[in-house]
């Protein structure tokens, strides 16, 4: 793997789950936690081009953009999401905003999610107006955007057809992805 990874028995791995919200089904559809791998990557020595590098060779998933995080509550319902951030600081909200049990992280460089497909998803604010993140898929997932309204129901329902990950995106044969 090229990229220097933060060993696997000194990763810091916060681990939610986060109730349904209205019509956002969040982790409850799949039981899969929503993950963060606190500095994954070692912010000092890490860029967008070696997340996407590293997270290729892996072989999971595939990196489609880089870009901030939507100021919206937006979720996915055809594919996890893996986002890898490459640049800056921000608060993020996961599981919708009106969600009393929703969850609310800084992220930083060098920081990693591993997003289960279902789970809400904004940026709250950018810490210092560079943050940018590599967005993953799994391989052959095509993602699409669903916002917790009526008419999602079908696409909801599909989540719970969704593969996990059978390799970790970001250690490979072992980390925390396959201990769920």
């Amino acid at each position: 793997m090229a990229s220097k990874l933060t060993p696997l028995k000194e990763l810091k791995v916060l681990q939610f789950q986060i109730p349904s919200h209205g019509l956002v089904p969040n982790t409850s559809i799949q039981n899969k936690p929503l993950l963060i791998y606190k500095s994954a990557f070692p912010p000092s020595s890490i860029n967008a081009s070696q997340i996407e590098s590293h997270l290729t060779s892996v072989g999971v998933v595939t990196p489609q953009w880089r870009y901030s995080m939507y100021p919206f509550d937006h979720f996915h319902s055809t594919s996890h999401e893996v986002l890898g951030i490459a640049a800056g600081k921000a608060r993020l909200c996961f599981g919708h905003a009106e969600n009393p049990k929703r969850v609310e992280e800084v992220l930083e460089k060098g920081d990693v999610v591993v997003l289960p497909a279902g789970v809400s998803h904004r940026l709250l604010k950018d810490e210092d107006g560079g943050f940018e993140m590599v967005g993953c898929y799994p391989r052959g997932c095509n993602w699409d955007m669903c916002y917790g309204k009526k008419g999602e129901e079908k696409q909801v329902e599909s989540i719970k057809g969704l593969p996990w990950f059978t390799k970790d995106p970001v250690y490979g044969d072992d980390g925390p992805a396959l201990n769920v």
